[in-house]
């Protein structure tokens, strides 16, 4: 007999997101990337120099976090440091041509994540999927006090399948 909590949304998030993450973290692998790396070099190819600071805001993780993954990066040479306008306390973060390069490829590696996700979904189930799952983070982040990093935009046409 099946164990009840396996029946739970709980439980089937909380697979589904270690699958996720694994089959991430294959495709990444293939770019020589680490999940959470592809975020910096996205962020960092959206707009190149941010401060140490700025990184860690837009990931949502902790200073320390954000400098593991940059030191990481600078050592397979997708990114450098630099101080900037003499102040050596401030260091802003770019990009290398080969970091360009990596980043300009993470979209086709979201893409195929995103296709072999929900393959098998017709386009009505994949919007009802994606709204379903921002209610769910609309509880969760109010339940936490927070806005989650929730976007409020409901995709174009998306309220058009409630019929």
């Amino acid at each position: 007999m099946k164990d009840p909590v396996q029946k739970t949304i709980g439980y089937r998030l909380t697979h589904t997101a270690r699958l996720q993450k694994a089959l991430s973290a294959r495709l990444l692998a293939t770019l020589g990337l680490f999940p959470g790396q592809e975020a910096v070099l996205k962020l960092l190819c959206e707009q190149d120099g941010r401060t140490m600071g700025d990184l860690a805001g837009a990931l949502r993780v902790r200073p320390p976090t954000a400098s593991k993954t940059i030191a990481r990066l600078t050592t397979q040479g997708l990114v450098e440091r630099r101080t900037t306008d003499g102040d050596g306390r401030l260091v802003r973060v770019f990009l290398s041509e080969a970091g360009r390069e990596r980043g300009a490829s993470i979209d086709g590696v979201w893409e195929q994540l995103e296709g072999e996700m929900v393959a098998g979904l017709d386009n009505k189930e994949r919007k009802r999927l994606r709204k379903l799952l921002r209610k769910v983070e609309k509880n969760l982040a109010h339940r936490l006090g927070t806005d989650g990093g929730i976007d409020d935009e409901p995709d174009i046409g998306e309220d058009d399948d409630d019929n």
